[in-house]
């Protein structure tokens, strides 16, 4: 239990604010808590929890407001009100936005000579306060080494830089990683299943594999960086082609949509002359987009 905890106020309290809550909760620091829908407040009642009827009461409370809420427009909704109370105060928004969402957020809170502190969360809802878990940062470097300790609660904190954008173009660029992987992974469970492979039968052998696969991004990000693609040692991209999975993957009957994007950032490059150079090169297709 931490003694003499920063107080905070909490603002939104779905599935991610209520993890960062428990976590403050557990750490010792006393909290005041408000969202839109009454009730939602209900499982963490107890000591050190205050639960305010309305944003106005929440942000009077504490000195330092972290912000959790639907979107970039709840956000606006919910502090345009408040924007003289909130004053001289700390806003930590770890909302989902867009980098230009979170540049304009802070430049709203600098007309408002407000402290903001911008922040991107890699973790679902059950990550928060465990290993694994880690929380992006930027805007305001004195807010974010003020409040460390406290941030370092939910995950491992990094902070990026002062232009608030870059926590939510990072976390959302991973997203994007993700996302693209997950979505090879589904084409790889409908592709085997007209075998009669069961999806968790595949997962057990796609997960190693694609975690050994992960180890080659440090290879395409020193090719990138050096913008030689024709260094000895890389995967050709003539030797990427996807024609055979594209055909496989009909002749299984299921769509090839996944794989046809992949190849189509192959091909344009193929297509450019330069079928002998590395495949990190597709990420010239993706930038002339």
């Amino acid at each position: 239990m931490t003694t003499n905890a920063t107080p905070v106020t909490l603002l939104g309290l779905g599935a991610m604010g209520s993890a960062l809550a428990t976590a403050l909760l557990k750490a010792g620091h006393p909290v005041t808590l408000w969202n839109r829908t009454p009730g939602k407040a209900d499982h963490l009642a107890g000591p050190g929890v205050t639960v305010a009827g309305t944003p106005d009461d929440a942000v009077r409370a504490n000195d330092l407001i972290i912000v959790c809420l639907l979107d970039h427009a709840s956000v606006h909704q919910t502090l345009d009100p408040l924007a003289r109370e909130l004053a001289g105060r700390t806003v930590i928004n770890l909302t989902t936005t867009s980098p230009a969402q979170a540049r304009e957020l802070a430049a709203w809170a600098a007309d408002a000579q407000i402290t903001y502190l911008d922040g991107g969360i890699m973790a679902v809802p059950g990550m928060i306060g465990q290993p694994g878990a880690s929380i992006l940062y930027s805007g305001d470097a004195g807010a974010f080494e003020q409040h460390r300790a406290l941030l370092e609660q939910w995950g491992a904190s990094r902070y990026l830089g002062a232009d608030a954008g870059l926590a939510s173009l990072y976390d959302l660029a991973l997203l994007a990683g993700m996302y693209v992987m997950f979505a090879g992974f589904m084409h790889g469970v409908a592709m085997v299943a007209p075998a009669g492979v069961p999806a968790r039968d595949f997962a057990a052998m796609a997960s190693p594999w694609l975690a050994a696969m992960a180890g080659e991004l440090d290879g395409f990000a020193t090719v990138i960086d050096g913008g030689d693609y024709t260094v000895a040692g890389q995967q050709s991209l003539d030797f990427s082609d996807l024609g055979d999975i594209v055909a496989a993957s009909a002749e299984q009957g299921i769509s090839t949509e996944v794989v046809d994007m992949v190849q189509r950032l192959i091909r344009r490059q193929i297509d450019a002359g330069h079928g002998s150079e590395g495949f990190a090169r597709i990420v010239e297709s993706i930038r002339a987009a």
